[in-house]
């Protein structure tokens, strides 16, 4: 059987990783009041726990963020909250529905860098269980793209050989990951050109 192994952000949810993190950061520094460079030193040294490699860490987190903020547990909340909006971004409809319509064609899996508390709120907003098994998170398997561990976890949890996966990320570096496993992979860049090539690979 073929594969579809999925990115999330910037292939399957409609986001820019590479401004979100540092447009929530200015957000919250002038929310609270703080230059950048202080709020970013507080968080530096409130040794928080690496949520990407690690779960069951985000309530220490969270709790060591406000601490470090000096900021009431209400406010801790909604920043959490504005977040994951932000993490999450919107479903892209297209690619998602595409990927509904290659059930019983295609295994469909996930392999994603995440935080803790990602499978959570993913799942309440897009469902992505419904469509994906398995959904492989760096938090979880505690190795994250471009390391090769990453793409051996997600090929071990899916039974799969390198040789029978098309990979899908929006960044280079992920890609180049991928294909030094032996695993074709493609940059995504619009939902044509990704279903083009899809289609092209579930037909050889």
């Amino acid at each position: 059987m073929k594969w579809i192994l999925y990115d999330i952000g910037g292939v399957l949810e409609l986001v820019d990783d590479h401004t979100w993190p540092q447009q929530l950061e200015q957000a919250w520094s002038d929310r609270l009041g703080l230059p950048v460079d202080v709020f970013r030193a507080r968080l530096d040294g409130a040794d928080l726990p690496d949520t990407t490699l690690q779960s069951g860490v985000a309530t220490e987190y969270w709790q060591k963020l406000g601490a470090a903020l000096e900021i009431e547990d209400a406010e801790v909340d909604s920043m959490r909250a504005q977040l994951w909006d932000a993490y999450c971004g919107e479903a892209n409809t297209e690619l998602l529905e595409h990927a509904r319509s290659l059930k019983g064609r295609a295994g469909l899996a996930i392999l994603s860098n995440s935080g803790d508390g990602a499978r959570e709120e993913e799942e309440r907003r897009f469902r992505f269980s419904e469509v994906f098994d398995p959904i492989c998170y760096s938090h979880e398997q505690g190795v994250a793209k471009p390391d090769p561990g990453a793409y051996l976890a997600a090929l071990a949890r899916m039974g799969a050989s390198a040789a029978d996966v098309l990979f899908i990320d929006d960044n280079e570096g992920p890609m180049r990951g991928a294909e030094s496993c032996g695993i074709r992979a493609v940059l995504h860049r619009d939902n044509t050109a990704t279903i083009a090539a899809i289609e092209a690979f579930l037909a050889e």
